[in-house]
């Protein structure tokens, strides 16, 4: 049976890593994103087998639309990524109310929000896998990164390990992958080129991620096989946070 895979921020970023790698392995792939535009632009390169989806993720009635849109579409669903994310750099004493909003909004409520909405679905059909991205800056309280993304991302490991055991016994897994800083435009944005080679030499491995890499542990974590794995956190952050 072919498997039906929702991927949210699926148009950009790691999202469209992730999207790739689940589309290579067989799966029917909703390509969920806020950037409606790329994300029709990404299922036409993929083909008859990837659908897209404009979403806002912190809108509960567009990811129950969602849902009911997916198995409508693609006849049913098996797993869920939660990608989407807001970032924004900025000192803690800065973030104003309304930027602490946006990005919570996004970050935690939206992932929290598809657990529940997802969730629900997947464990009445008794099986199902729901990958959450979470973050190093969520484990350490961020670097680079803003506080509100920091406590948003350290926020969804936390459901990670609620929706685990909430789900377990319906069949349906509930894990979460850690990524350090990643070879992305986003990374090289916030710290900036003239800045890069210094902060490369402050990761233990001496280097970057690879986008790639976290896509491989995404679709470990959603197949049939990782069933003994659940309320987990991988991490790959290059050894800058051991545990």
């Amino acid at each position: 049976m072919t498997q039906v895979a929702v991927v949210t921020g699926g148009a950009h970023g790691l999202g469209e890593f992730i999207v790739r790698r689940l589309h290579t392995g067989g799966y029917r792939v909703a390509v969920a994103d806020i950037d409606g535009a790329a994300a029709t632009a990404l299922a036409d390169e993929l083909g008859g087998t990837a659908r897209a989806y404009a979403v806002d993720v912190s809108e509960r009635a567009a990811l129950e639309q969602l849902l009911a849109d997916v198995v409508t579409d693609l006849d049913g669903l098996h797993v869920l990524v939660n990608n989407a994310a807001r970032t924004q750099a900025k000192p803690v004493m800065e973030i104003t109310p309304a930027e602490l909003d946006a990005v919570m909004a996004v970050n935690f409520t939206g992932t929290f929000t598809a657990c529940q909405v997802f969730g629900a679905y997947l464990a009445a059909q008794g099986y199902g896998r729901i990958v959450n991205v979470a973050s190093l800056a969520g484990q350490n309280g961020g670097t680079a990164t803003g506080a509100h993304y920091a406590s948003s991302k350290g926020a969804i490991l936390s459901a990670t390990k609620v929706f685990a055991r909430d789900l377990a016994g319906s069949g349906v897994t509930v894990n979460a992958v850690s990524p350090g800083p990643l070879d992305s435009p986003t990374v090289r944005e916030i710290v900036g080129e003239e800045n890069l080679t210094a902060f490369v030499r402050n990761i233990p491995v001496g280097r970057l991620g690879d986008p790639a890499f976290i896509a491989e542990m995404v679709a470990l974590l959603a197949s049939p096989a990782a069933a003994s794995v659940t309320g987990a956190c991988w991490d790959a952050n290059g050894g800058l946070h051991l545990r």
